[in-house]
This record gives structure tokens, sequence and C-alpha cells, in this order.
């Protein structure tokens, strides 16, 4: 099942590209407030930030309906954000606080919302795949037409489980988006070091099933990508593959300092790739918005950031008798 390549130039509105400036740009900033609030020791455990993959989230969800579901791993915020989670609640989340989307229990890596057809925020790399084939058989099973998208990274592309999914996806013909988020790194090895696939979308030929390689960093190229997988799902054809070529500024998670890779090649990354100065290019080379527009987003979209920190700050802790509920359904 060869990649579909595409040269055509996106057919895309001032107003879309405004609605993905805006939307990347509120992960930005509300992943670098995160990772303020944890230096400041109000976030404690682990905290993966999704700095430099926003395009891949906002593309993918551009492409999506109301029903469709989305489940992924420990690098989550963005895909919270990106479905309309509200900023408040996953920061007071992140600070384990009352207010928090799932009651402060569950932290950076476990917050859901059945609202938002949003199923986790997983911690055991590669475990929110098969999950993810559940969903997408609910609604095979229910005969509607939505879609799972069950998003995991390079290194969980390595794990055994995901291929027992892909064979039995295949099998049931289930309507579950695979979404590989090829950030290069996994957990600090390098993608050409951990695996002699040259491309990780390539294993599902073993099982039939389609997909393609996309730049991740480019949330047009998502989108498109995005809406082809998903047509594909709606028609019953079964899963489909996304490798989203895509790149992390940060380190693995907060304690990670990423000594495995050069700043060089992250600046390099930066000044040449980066998924929101792209955007932000194509709005002012068309004439589309002002810098004045843009910097007027940014202090609405840094408003609604600090909002977020001032609530995860002020909202209570939860009650001690809070341990004992939501264990059982």
């Amino acid at each position: 099942m060869a990649a579909r390549k595409t040269t055509k130039k996106p057919n895309v509105s001032a107003d879309e590209l405004k609605t993905h400036y805006r939307e990347m740009l509120l992960i930005r900033r509300f992943e670098e407030k995160a990772g303020q609030l944890y230096g400041m020791g109000l976030i404690g455990g682990f905290c993966h930030l999704y700095i430099g993959q926003e395009a891949v989230v906002v593309g993918l969800e551009a492409a999506a309906k109301e029903g469709d579901k989305r489940i992924t791993s420990y690098r989550d915020h963005g895909h919270m954000l990106a479905c309309g989670m509200e900023p408040g609640g996953v920061m007071a989340e992140l600070t384990g606080r009352e207010g928090g989307l799932s009651k402060g229990k569950g932290g950076s890596m476990h917050m859901f919302s059945k609202e938002k057809h949003f199923y986790g925020g997983h911690g055991i790399v590669g475990a929110q795949v098969p999950l993810g084939a559940g969903l997408a058989f609910s609604d095979k099973y229910k005969g509607n037409d939505n879609v799972t998208f069950a998003y995991f990274g390079d290194g969980a592309a390595n794990q055994g489980q995901v291929y027992e999914t892909y064979n039995m996806a295949q099998l049931w013909d289930l309507p579950v988006v695979f979404v590989i988020e090829n950030n290069q790194y996994a957990m600090g090895t390098s993608v050409q070091r951990s695996t002699k696939s040259p491309a990780l979308w390539k294993r599902g030929e073993a099982y039939g099933i389609s997909g393609e390689e996309v730049d991740g960093m480019n949330v047009l190229s998502v989108k498109e990508a995005g809406e082809r997988a998903v047509a594909h799902c709606r028609a019953g054809k079964g899963p489909y593959i996304l490798e989203v070529k895509t790149y992390r500024y940060r380190g693995h998670s907060m304690s990670d300092p990423a000594k495995y890779r050069t700043r060089e090649e992250v600046q390099k990354m930066r000044d040449e790739r980066d998924p929101i100065e792209q955007v932000r290019d194509m709005l002012l080379t068309g004439g589309h918005a002002t810098d004045e527009d843009l910097k007027a987003i940014d202090k609405e979209i840094k408003a609604v950031v600090n909002d977020a920190a001032e609530f995860s700050k002020t909202s209570p802790e939860p009650a001690l008798d809070e341990l004992w509920t939501d264990i059982y359904a």
C-alpha cells in the first residue's frame, strides 16, 4: 500500500489559518507555562511537554467530527487542548487540584473527558493502542461512522501489542487511525539507532493496512492526510496508519536534559521548520493578518493561559475521602 504524495497547494481560508495559528499557539503557551509551574514545584511527578509537535493534533482535530474519539500516551496536554478541554481544568489537574479534569487524582499522564471523547493519557508505553482499537470496535458494533485516533510514538512503535492490534483491527475492519507521532527520539534513543525500518508506517503492510508518511511540522499537510485517513475509515475500509514526522524541542520529560542531541540541531528545527512560524508567515505574506493582529492573538492566548495557571493555584486540593471514589465503575 504505497503512500500517497500530494503536490497541490492546499485550499485553505484565512479564517482556517487563523484558527490553526490560535490553537497551536494555545498549546505552545500552555506548555511553556506548565514548564514554569513545574520549575516552581507546583507540578509534581512526571510532566512531558508537547512543544514542537503542535501541528499534529491541531491538524488531525481539524479532520475530525463530533463523536470521533481520541486516546494517547503521557505527552497528552496538547491533545486535550486541541479537542476542546478547558485549559483551567487541564492545568489544575497538573497541579493536583480539585478543579482538575480528573479531580486532581490523575496528574499530567491520566486525564479523561467523556464529554470530549478523550480517553487518556496512559503511562504504559503502547498500552493505549489496543484500547484505541477497542473504542473503534464499539463504534463498529453500534453501526455509526465515528473514527478513533490512537496516538503513539516512535518508541511505542516497537511494542508487540501494537502489532497484535494491527492484526485484529484489519481482521475486523475497525475504524481506527493509528497515528505514529515520530518525534525522532522516543525516550532518548534516536529512531535511527532503535529500528531497522526506514518507514514505521510500512510495518502495517504485513497486515494489509493502508497508510502514509506526513510532514508533522506542517499543520495543513497533517489536516489533508487526516482527511484521507478518516474518509478511509468512515467508508468501512478498516484501519489506516499515519506516520507523522514531527520533533519535540524539550527533553522527554521535565527531568531530561536531552544531552543525546546537539543544541544546534534543535535550533535549526526551530528556525527552519517551526509549525507555528510557518502559519504565521503564511498569514503575513498572504496579507491575511498584520503583525499587530498576531500580537493581539498572542496577548489573548497568554491571558487565557495565565487565568488557567491562577485557577490551578487557587483551586483546593482534593478532600481525603476522594481516595475512595472512582475506583470501581
